[in-house]
């Protein structure tokens, strides 16, 4: 099994920063693919920006140019570093892993508990 642990949440003014951290631990062979989804009230869950094993990246429209993804992979950690934050921000972050087992097991997903990003003033 793999857990995620994720921080760095917290309460920001409109147009600070924060930065998620969130690691990986347990059984842990081989990391593929990471991500950071969030879910603010009555909405549903949305990706926020993913980053492949080769660190290739993407984000969402509505965070590109304010926030990056970034990962270690020796410590088996990937980070998201948000500037220019706005209220609309406000959700719960969570941290997403793609794991295998073995080379030949299949890919499984594994969540973070997540953290709370107020942004507001």
């Amino acid at each position: 099994q793999v857990q995620l642990v994720e921080s760095g949440g917290g309460l920001v003014q409109p147009g600070g920063s924060l930065r998620l951290s969130c690691t990986a631990s347990g059984s842990i062979f081989r990391l593929y693919a990471m991500a950071w989804y969030r879910q603010a009230p009555g909405k549903q869950r949305e990706l926020v920006a993913g980053i492949s094993s080769s660190r290739n990246t993407n984000y969402a429209d509505s965070v590109k140019g304010r926030f990056t993804i970034s990962r270690d992979n020796a410590k088996n950690s990937v980070y998201l570093q948000m500037n220019s934050l706005k209220p609309e921000d406000t959700a719960v972050y969570y941290c997403y892993a793609q794991h295998k087992m073995s080379t030949m097991a299949p890919l499984n997903d594994y969540w973070g508990q997540g953290t709370q990003v107020t942004v507001s003033s």
